[in-house]
C-alpha cells in the first residue's frame, strides 16, 4: 500500500511580523488592531557564514540552513499553532512551527520564503545604519526639522519667538547655554506647536468623516505614531511635528478612521482614502523614517 505524502503546512505569516510598517498593512476583515504599532529596530544581523551557528538571546544554539551560496541561521520554537510562522527582529530570523512538522518541511518553507527573509534582514541592516546618523548638536545654530523643513535655533533673544519666513527659532538663553537647557526649550516649543496643529487637523478630518472623538492627547510613545481606542480617545506622537503636514494629516486620518473601523481591513483603508486620498505616499514616508531617526528622541 502506497503511503500518501505527509501534507506540508502553509508557511503563514503573522500580520504583525510580515512587514515593518509604522502602521499595519491591510489585514483580513475583522482583524483586531485598535492601535498602529511599529517595531523598535535594534541592530540587524547579516545572514550567517558557514560554520558553528551562534547562540540565540536565550542561550540556545541557532539552527543553520544552506540557501544556495548563502547560509542562514534561525531560531526554532515549537508550539501548538497550526502553521509555520516567520518573524524577523533584532535577533534575526525566528520560526515558530507546530510540534508535528518535520525539519525538512520547515526548511522547505524557509526556501520558499527566502526572498522575503533576506529582504527583511537587509531592511533591518539599513535601519541600523540609519540610526548611526549624527544627532542634533544642541547649541547656537542647531538645526532640526519642523513640519518637514529645517528650523535654525538662535540663542540670546529676550523672549522665545519663531519667524516663519526665515524659519529661525530664537530662545531666551545665553549663547553658551547648556545643551540640555536648549533641548528642553526647543522640545517644549515643538510640543506646544504639535498640540495646537494636531488639534486643528483632527477637527478638519473629523468633520470630513462625520465622526466625533472623545478626547485627544499628545504621546511620547516609543512604539507608536498614534492610537485610537474604541472609546474614541486619540493619542498622537508629538514627534510627528518634524514631518510635513501631509504626514501629520495621514496619521490623523488613520486614527479617526478607526472610529468607523477598529481594524485594518480593506474597508478601513477605503475609509482613510475617502478623507485622505494621498495616504499611500504619506505612509511610505513614515516607513522610511523610523522614530529613532527623528530629532529629540
Amino acid at each position: 500500500m502506497q503511503k500518501s505524502p505527509t501534507p506540508r503546512p502553509n508557511a503563514a505569516l503573522d500580520n504583525r511580523q510580515l512587514d515593518l510598517p509604522l502602521f499595519a498593512e491591510p489585514a483580513p476583515v475583522g482583524a483586531p488592531d485598535a492601535a498602529s504599532p511599529f517595531l523598535e529596530p535594534p541592530p540587524s544581523p547579516s545572514p550567517g557564514k558557514p560554520g558553528k551557528a551562534p547562540l540565540a538571546p536565550d542561550g540556545t544554539r541557532l539552527r543553520t540552513v544552506a540557501l544556495g551560496a548563502r547560509t542562514l541561521h534561525y531560531q526554532l520554537k515549537r508550539s501548538s499553532r497550526k502553521s509555520i510562522g516567520f518573524a524577523i527582529d533584532g535577533s534575526g530570523l525566528s520560526i515558530t512551527a507546530p510540534r508535528w512538522v518535520t525539519l525538512a518541511d520547515i526548511e522547505t518553507a524557509i526556501a520558499e520564503k527566502q526572498r522575503w527573509i533576506f529582504a527583511k534582514l537587509a531592511e533591518w541592516q539599513t535601519r541600523t545604519e540609519q540610526r548611526a546618523l549624527p544627532r542634533v548638536n544642541w547649541g547656537d545654530g542647531a538645526q532640526l526639522p519642523f513640519l518637514g523643513k529645517p528650523v535654525t535655533v538662535k540663542l540670546g533673544a529676550a523672549s522665545l519667538a519663531f519667524d516663519e519666513e526665515t524659519r529661525v527659532l530664537v530662545l531666551p538663553l545665553p549663547p553658551h547655554a547648556d545643551a540640555q537647557q536648549i533641548k528642553d526649550r526647543v522640545t517644549g516649543w515643538l510640543q506646544a506647536e504639535a498640540k495646537r496643529i494636531f488639534g486643528e487637523r483632527l477637527d478638519v478630518y473629523a468633520a470630513k468623516l462625520g465622526v466625533a472623538f472623545r478626547s485627544y492627547a499628545l504621546s511620547s510613545a516609543a512604539t507608536r505614531w498614534g492610537s485610537c481606542s474604541s472609546e474614541g480617545r486619540i493619542r498622537l506622537n508629538w514627534r510627528l511635528i518634524h514631518f510635513p503636514l501631509s504626514v501629520v494629516d495621514y496619521v490623523v486620518a488613520h486614527e479617526l478612521a478607526h472610529l468607523r473601523e477598529m481594524n485594518h481591513s480593506p474597508r478601513f483603508w477605503e475609509t482613510v482614502e475617502s478623507i485622505f486620498p494621498e495616504f499611500r505616499e504619506a505612509r511610505k514616508a513614515l516607513k522610511q523614517h523610523p522614530p529613532e531617526m527623528v530629532p529629540g528622541m
